[in-house]
């Protein structure tokens, strides 16, 4: 039997998709390197490989050993609240202080984002993100419970396989229709909006820990 015809393998890219397709810190940051044209592919790639190890630590222990002890995940939650309150904090600043637009009217200019800082912000908002963390190593983790081996490791392959799906979809997405999505107003309702869903993502993160 093919393996990717397996039940385990579509449970797991369906649920893996379900649960990445809400946007959060990552979406958002996959979609603003979008509209900007910089580091698209390089951040698509990063935030597969994030999700690509958390999900195997999940089916091939995390899920076993218990998941994440509390101490660890308090760290791990104010950490991804911190960084989520810069980022935000960054895109309101964005949002309140837009980029001129060039003299002759045309295209809003754009931020120039070096490899090392697009790097940076991508393992960040990936790797400090609690929500990955309990999407893919906790919630996928768990789920592969279902399965005795190998039919864990077909989920855990159809997660992944999710994973690439929806990324590398986004990023072509973003690639077609980046250029005739830069303008000023597009710009700020997507700083506006990114600030607001970071602030609140955050706001509920520390409110898990009081």
């Amino acid at each position: 039997m093919n393996p990717l015809a397996a039940p385990a393998f579509l449970t797991g890219m369906v649920l893996s998709l379900s649960l990445i397709m809400a946007i959060g810190p990552q979406n958002a940051h996959v979609i603003r390197m979008g509209l900007l044209r910089q580091h698209l592919w390089l951040t698509v790639a990063l935030c597969v490989l994030t999700d690509v190890a958390l999900i195997a630590l999940g089916v091939m222990g995390l899920a076993q050993l218990g998941g994440l002890s509390d101490k660890l995940l308090g760290a791990m939650t104010g950490a991804g609240a911190l960084v989520l309150l810069v980022y935000g904090a960054q895109a309101m600043r964005r949002f309140l202080q837009p980029a001129p637009q060039a003299a002759d009217g045309g295209p809003v200019a754009a931020e120039f984002i070096s490899r090392r800082k697009a790097v940076g912000l991508a393992l960040a908002l990936s790797w400090l993100n609690p929500h990955a963390w309990l999407d893919t190593a906790v919630v996928i983790g768990t789920a592969s419970l279902a399965y005795a081996q190998p039919d864990n490791a077909v989920f855990g392959l159809g997660a992944i396989t999710g994973s690439l799906l929806w990324f590398t979809g986004l990023g072509v997405a973003l690639w077609c229709v980046g250029r005739r999505l830069n303008s000023p107003a597009v710009w700020r309702a997507m700083d506006l909006l990114v600030a607001l869903m970071m602030w609140g993502t955050a706001f509920w993160l520390v409110r898990g820990l009081l």
